[in-house]
Protein backbone atom coordinates (compact mmCIF):
# COMPACT_ATOMS: atom_id res chain seq x y z
CA UNK A 1 0.00 0.00 0.00
CA UNK A 2 2.93 2.57 0.78
CA UNK A 3 4.28 2.13 -2.76
CA UNK A 4 0.91 3.68 -4.47
CA UNK A 5 1.18 6.24 -2.12
CA UNK A 6 4.34 7.49 -4.07
CA UNK A 7 2.92 6.79 -7.25
CA UNK A 8 1.48 9.38 -9.91
CA UNK A 9 -1.94 10.13 -10.93
CA UNK A 10 -1.23 8.49 -14.34
CA UNK A 11 0.68 5.15 -12.96
CA UNK A 12 -2.76 4.94 -10.56
CA UNK A 13 -4.91 4.93 -13.14
CA UNK A 14 -3.12 2.31 -15.08
CA UNK A 15 -2.85 0.00 -12.02
CA UNK A 16 -6.45 0.53 -11.03
CA UNK A 17 -7.43 -0.53 -14.80
CA UNK A 18 -4.71 -3.65 -14.62
CA UNK A 19 -7.61 -4.54 -11.46
CA UNK A 20 -6.01 -3.15 -8.30
CA UNK A 21 -8.96 -1.53 -6.69
CA UNK A 22 -6.70 0.41 -3.88
CA UNK A 23 -5.03 2.45 -6.72
CA UNK A 24 -8.61 3.82 -7.05
CA UNK A 25 -8.52 4.54 -3.46
CA UNK A 26 -5.52 6.11 -3.32
CA UNK A 27 -6.75 8.89 -6.64
CA UNK A 28 -9.93 9.24 -4.95
CA UNK A 29 -8.36 10.35 -1.34
CA UNK A 30 -5.83 12.63 -3.41
CA UNK A 31 -8.34 14.23 -5.45
CA UNK A 32 -11.36 14.16 -3.33
CA UNK A 33 -11.36 17.36 -1.54
CA UNK A 34 -10.93 19.70 -4.50
CA UNK A 35 -12.78 18.20 -6.87
CA UNK A 36 -16.39 18.35 -4.07
CA UNK A 37 -15.03 22.04 -3.51
CA UNK A 38 -15.01 22.95 -6.79
CA UNK A 39 -18.38 21.25 -7.45
CA UNK A 40 -19.90 22.51 -3.91
CA UNK A 41 -18.31 26.18 -5.21
CA UNK A 42 -20.24 26.19 -7.99
CA UNK A 43 -23.40 24.54 -6.99
CA UNK A 44 -23.82 26.54 -3.55
CA UNK A 45 -25.74 22.64 -1.93
CA UNK A 46 -24.12 20.34 0.10
CA UNK A 47 -26.39 17.60 -1.08
CA UNK A 48 -26.42 18.12 -4.65
CA UNK A 49 -22.73 19.02 -4.76
CA UNK A 50 -22.48 15.19 -3.03
CA UNK A 51 -24.64 13.29 -5.87
CA UNK A 52 -22.65 15.28 -8.69
CA UNK A 53 -19.30 14.35 -6.60
CA UNK A 54 -19.99 10.20 -6.74
CA UNK A 55 -21.58 10.84 -10.40
CA UNK A 56 -18.29 12.34 -11.11
CA UNK A 57 -16.19 9.50 -9.75
CA UNK A 58 -18.62 7.05 -10.98
CA UNK A 59 -18.26 8.31 -14.45
CA UNK A 60 -14.45 8.02 -14.15
CA UNK A 61 -14.37 4.30 -13.24
CA UNK A 62 -16.32 3.85 -16.13
CA UNK A 63 -14.36 5.25 -17.97
CA UNK A 64 -11.40 4.17 -17.06
CA UNK A 65 -12.68 0.32 -17.28
CA UNK A 66 -14.08 0.81 -20.78
CA UNK A 67 -9.75 1.83 -21.43
CA UNK A 68 -11.47 5.00 -22.69
CA UNK A 69 -8.95 6.81 -20.39
CA UNK A 70 -6.36 8.35 -22.38
CA UNK A 71 -2.89 9.62 -20.57
CA UNK A 72 -2.38 13.49 -20.73
CA UNK A 73 -0.75 13.75 -17.27
CA UNK A 74 -3.37 15.54 -16.01
CA UNK A 75 -5.13 13.39 -14.17
CA UNK A 76 -6.85 16.42 -11.85
CA UNK A 77 -7.46 18.45 -14.91
CA UNK A 78 -9.70 15.46 -16.82
CA UNK A 79 -11.90 14.92 -13.45
CA UNK A 80 -12.76 18.31 -12.88
CA UNK A 81 -13.38 18.42 -16.56
CA UNK A 82 -16.43 15.20 -15.97
CA UNK A 83 -17.33 17.18 -12.94
CA UNK A 84 -18.13 20.76 -15.22
CA UNK A 85 -19.76 18.72 -17.55
CA UNK A 86 -21.90 17.29 -15.17
CA UNK A 87 -22.71 20.57 -13.50
CA UNK A 88 -23.64 21.93 -16.47
CA UNK A 89 -25.74 18.40 -16.94
CA UNK A 90 -27.40 19.16 -14.32
CA UNK A 91 -28.46 22.94 -14.50
CA UNK A 92 -30.00 22.10 -18.20
CA UNK A 93 -31.65 19.63 -16.68
CA UNK A 94 -33.56 21.87 -14.11
CA UNK A 95 -33.88 25.08 -17.39
CA UNK A 96 -35.99 21.90 -18.76
CA UNK A 97 -37.94 21.09 -16.10
CA UNK A 98 -38.55 24.53 -14.95
CA UNK A 99 -39.84 25.33 -18.38
CA UNK A 100 -43.63 26.18 -18.00
CA UNK A 101 -45.76 24.62 -20.80
CA UNK A 102 -48.12 26.72 -23.16
CA UNK A 103 -48.87 24.34 -25.50
CA UNK A 104 -52.95 26.09 -26.34
CA UNK A 105 -51.39 29.47 -27.52
CA UNK A 106 -50.42 30.18 -31.21
CA UNK A 107 -47.43 31.93 -30.09
CA UNK A 108 -45.89 30.55 -27.13
CA UNK A 109 -44.72 33.97 -25.31
CA UNK A 110 -43.65 31.84 -22.46
CA UNK A 111 -41.56 29.47 -23.84
CA UNK A 112 -39.59 31.92 -26.15
CA UNK A 113 -35.85 31.77 -25.29
CA UNK A 114 -35.07 34.83 -26.75
CA UNK A 115 -37.82 37.00 -24.88
CA UNK A 116 -36.27 35.65 -21.72
CA UNK A 117 -33.78 37.04 -19.67
CA UNK A 118 -30.62 34.68 -18.64
CA UNK A 119 -31.01 32.93 -15.12
CA UNK A 120 -27.85 32.88 -13.61
CA UNK A 121 -26.98 29.10 -14.50
CA UNK A 122 -27.17 30.39 -17.74
CA UNK A 123 -24.53 32.89 -17.22
CA UNK A 124 -22.29 30.87 -15.27
CA UNK A 125 -22.11 28.04 -18.30
CA UNK A 126 -21.35 31.09 -21.38
CA UNK A 127 -18.52 32.98 -18.44
CA UNK A 128 -17.41 28.82 -18.64
CA UNK A 129 -17.84 28.08 -22.56
CA UNK A 130 -15.91 31.73 -22.89
CA UNK A 131 -13.18 30.55 -20.97
CA UNK A 132 -12.42 27.89 -22.28
CA UNK A 133 -12.27 29.26 -25.64
CA UNK A 134 -9.90 31.51 -24.81
CA UNK A 135 -8.08 28.86 -23.34
CA UNK A 136 -8.06 26.74 -26.76
CA UNK A 137 -7.24 29.78 -28.42
CA UNK A 138 -4.42 30.17 -26.77
CA UNK A 139 -2.66 26.84 -28.80
CA UNK A 140 -3.59 27.66 -32.13
CA UNK A 141 -1.08 28.33 -34.86
CA UNK A 142 -0.21 32.41 -34.33
CA UNK A 143 -1.68 32.45 -38.05
CA UNK A 144 -5.10 31.46 -37.22
CA UNK A 145 -4.93 32.71 -33.56
CA UNK A 146 -4.33 36.13 -35.10
CA UNK A 147 -7.26 36.48 -37.95
CA UNK A 148 -9.82 34.95 -35.23
CA UNK A 149 -8.91 37.66 -32.55
CA UNK A 150 -8.69 40.24 -35.06
CA UNK A 151 -12.59 38.96 -36.61
CA UNK A 152 -13.73 38.22 -33.02
CA UNK A 153 -12.37 40.33 -30.45
CA UNK A 154 -11.59 43.22 -32.85
CA UNK A 155 -14.33 43.19 -35.24
CA UNK A 156 -12.30 43.78 -38.09
CA UNK A 157 -13.90 42.60 -41.62
CA UNK A 158 -11.85 39.77 -43.64
CA UNK A 159 -10.60 42.79 -46.21
CA UNK A 160 -9.43 44.80 -43.01
CA UNK A 161 -7.95 41.44 -41.96
CA UNK A 162 -6.11 40.04 -45.16
CA UNK A 163 -4.74 44.68 -45.44
CA UNK A 164 -3.48 44.23 -41.87
CA UNK A 165 -1.76 41.04 -42.23
CA UNK A 166 -0.60 41.27 -45.97
CA UNK A 167 -2.20 38.14 -47.24
CA UNK A 168 -5.37 37.61 -49.96
CA UNK A 169 -9.04 37.68 -48.37
CA UNK A 170 -9.33 34.53 -49.11
CA UNK A 171 -6.54 33.09 -46.73
CA UNK A 172 -7.71 34.85 -43.92
CA UNK A 173 -11.29 33.27 -44.38
CA UNK A 174 -9.03 29.54 -45.05
CA UNK A 175 -6.88 30.93 -41.40
CA UNK A 176 -10.68 31.30 -39.96
CA UNK A 177 -12.20 28.09 -41.23
CA UNK A 178 -9.05 26.48 -39.48
CA UNK A 179 -9.19 27.66 -36.68
CA UNK A 180 -12.38 27.49 -36.00
CA UNK A 181 -12.23 23.42 -36.81
CA UNK A 182 -9.27 23.03 -34.87
CA UNK A 183 -11.15 24.44 -31.62
CA UNK A 184 -13.78 21.81 -31.87
CA UNK A 185 -11.27 19.20 -32.61
CA UNK A 186 -9.64 20.14 -29.35
CA UNK A 187 -12.72 20.55 -27.35
CA UNK A 188 -13.77 17.34 -28.37
CA UNK A 189 -10.93 15.76 -27.34
CA UNK A 190 -10.56 17.51 -23.89
CA UNK A 191 -14.56 16.86 -23.92
CA UNK A 192 -15.41 20.58 -23.97
CA UNK A 193 -18.73 21.81 -24.15
CA UNK A 194 -18.85 24.54 -26.02
CA UNK A 195 -22.90 24.71 -26.80
CA UNK A 196 -24.98 25.91 -24.45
Amino acid sequence: METLMTMTDEQLVADYSNGNNFAFDVLLSRHKQSVFNYIYFTVRNRELAEDIFQDTFIKAIMTIKQGRYTETGKFRAWISRIAHNLIIDYFRQEKNENTVSNDEVAVDLLNNQSLCDGTIEDDMVKMQITSDIRKLIQYLPDSQREVLVMRYYQDLSFKEIADQTGVSINTALGRMRYAILNIRRMADENNIVLTM
